[in-house]
């Protein structure tokens, strides 16, 4: 299935918040990338890297650390999901993903993240609230993860 519950479907409720995430994750390695390769970049002439070709490697690895966060996320979320912290977590993250919800869609999401967030960074706090309201919510008053397809079950 295209959208319905994490086991059996390539997207899910949980990608919103993946989006969200991703304009908070996208913008923090925005930062801290551009900080330490602007740093490395200034060294060198323009003759060896012109201005376009920096960019270009800095969106390189801006997609490349995103994308290592998202895959370490999913690592993680994978032993939870297997009981790894016990039978509660185990409980709550409701099965284990469908692999393609994991390893296509979810990092993706990430990415898309990113891409929103460098093209209007304004977006940022607003996602961030967004996110943690998300978040608390779904942990602390939803008996688990897949909550929201319980009470709207649409699947296609």
């Amino acid at each position: 299935m295209i959208w319905g519950l994490k086991t059996l479907s390539i997207f899910d409720f949980w990608t919103i918040e993946h989006i969200l995430s991703g304009l908070s994750i996208g913008s923090l390695v925005l930062v801290n990338n551009h900080k330490s390769l602007g740093r490395v970049f200034a060294n060198l002439k323009e003759q060896v890297f012109p201005p376009k070709k920096i960019n270009y490697l800095k969106t390189k690895y801006d997609l490349i650390f995103v994308l290592f966060l998202a895959y370490l996320w999913e690592t993680f979320e994978h032993y939870l999901e297997t009981g790894l912290l016990g039978a509660k977590a185990e409980y709550w993250f409701a099965g284990v993903e469908f692999w393609p919800n994991r390893l296509i869609a979810d990092p993706l999401m990430l990415v898309l993240g990113y891409w929103i967030v460098k093209k209007i960074p304004k977006l940022v706090w607003p996602a961030r609230v967004l996110s943690l309201t998300w978040l608390l919510v779904h942990i602390f008053i939803f008996p688990d993860s897949m909550y929201l397809h319980t009470i709207f079950p649409f699947h296609f």
